[in-house]
């Protein structure tokens, strides 16, 4: 029997509607009909009818039923052609129907997570930095429970506070009794007829707090700090979450950071890669001496030991690897290359020469580098 109600224009709503859409309408008729607040008899029959509507279009197989021409109320006829919940039916029968009471309104709050930029010095030493988070505290109007000064919840009528409407419909298997959460006090069982002003009866408010974060020495890009208690205020003016801050280090214009270790590349002309030479090295713990032997090669690596990082979570800290790269001169004047000439005279350097395979094994060349690299020598 088709249903002549139009139930999304009693809702206010759009028939292309998601259910937030008229959640939403919903709420906001039934503040504004509701008996406690607006006792007249128009407004209270009305108010039924927003609530039919609202209980037919929230489930899904009712707004389906109603949709098609049918009577959502009315899924009976028996036999395979009936429109029935399958999952109702197994909720019936294992358990799932049973009454399951009203839920808090009082819960615990979701945990944060905030991202912190630190720089590469702060990583190595620790440091105290403080953040601004916005996040959601107790009303301070009414201490958490959502109601306006002086009053109080108040019982819902529609379920006798026990949070849920049972349902009685027939399918192929009989009767069938399930029960949903109350559309009118959305399963909590009571409703709050004036609502805090600050808070809109939620309990808790939106503000921006400052809060210091202390920062361990060893931390890196993905490590998370948890601040306990420090995440949002629950509905009702439930207990907080946990904060958790993200570290994200910010790149060094000199160190690369691999683990526990820091990379750095030294310039060496050619000249003074044949020779030796020394430099001074601006670490993070200070400048540091460093030498560079005479006939130093291309890719050399000089190590400072215990000038990395410290472990976040062991004794001792990293290295520092500095990757020497011995530059050949591209651009020589006339005295330079006579003078590069008679050198290379002097040492029978005048051209190129084909290197065996053993003969780099022993001088620890190209190959033998390349080798060491696959066996992991």
């Amino acid at each position: 029997m088709p249903v002549a109600t139009d139930y999304y224009a009693l809702l206010g709503v759009a028939r292309d509607s998601g259910p937030d859409e008229i959640k939403r309408a919903y709420r906001k008729l039934a503040r504004e009909l509701h008996p406690d607040v607006n006792p007249d008899p128009a407004a209270v029959d009305r108010f039924k009818e927003v609530t039919a509507a609202y209980e037919v279009l929230s489930d899904p197989e009712k707004r389906q039923m109603y949709d098609l021409g049918g009577d959502p109320f009315h899924a009976g006829g028996g036999g395979f052609g009936a429109s029935f919940d399958f999952g109702d039916i197994m909720d019936a029968f294992f358990g799932g129907g049973q009454p399951r009471g009203p839920r808090p309104r009082v819960r615990r709050g979701q945990d944060a997570l905030i991202r912190l930029q630190v720089d590469l010095a702060e990583t190595i030493f620790g440091a105290e930095r403080e953040i601004q988070v916005d996040t959601a505290v107790v009303c301070t109007s009414c201490e958490g429970a959502g109601t306006a000064p002086g009053t109080h919840p108040a019982t819902c009528p529609m379920c006798k506070g026990r949070g849920e409407i049972q349902n009685v419909q027939r399918s192929f298997l009989g009767q069938v009794m399930t029960s949903r959460p109350c559309p009118q006090c959305q399963g909590f069982g009571t409703t709050i007829p004036t609502p805090c002003v600050e808070c809109s009866g939620e309990g808790r408010v939106r503000t921006r707090t400052t809060l210091t974060v202390s920062i361990p020495p060893g931390v890196d890009t993905g490590t998370r700090i948890q601040l306990a208690g420090r995440g949002e205020v629950g509905p009702g003016g439930g207990d907080p979450g946990d904060l958790f801050v993200e570290i994200v280090q910010i790149a060094h214009p000199v160190f690369e950071r691999r683990g526990d270790d820091l990379h750095c590349v030294v310039e060496v002309p050619m000249a003074s890669a044949a020779l030796g030479t020394s430099m001074i090295l601006e670490t993070l713990d200070g400048d540091e001496s460093v030498q560079i032997a005479a006939g130093t090669q291309p890719q050399a690596v000089i190590t400072l030991r215990g000038r990395g990082v410290p472990r976040l979570r062991g004794s001792g800290r990293g290295d520092i690897h500095i990757h020497l790269d011995v530059r050949t001169p591209t651009r020589l004047t006339a005295r330079q290359e006579e003078l590069l000439r008679d050198l290379a005279s002097e040492r029978g350097e005048e051209g190129a020469r084909l290197r065996t395979q053993e003969q780099s094994e022993e001088s620890g060349g190209f190959f033998s580098r390349l080798r060491g690299a696959f066996s992991g020598r």
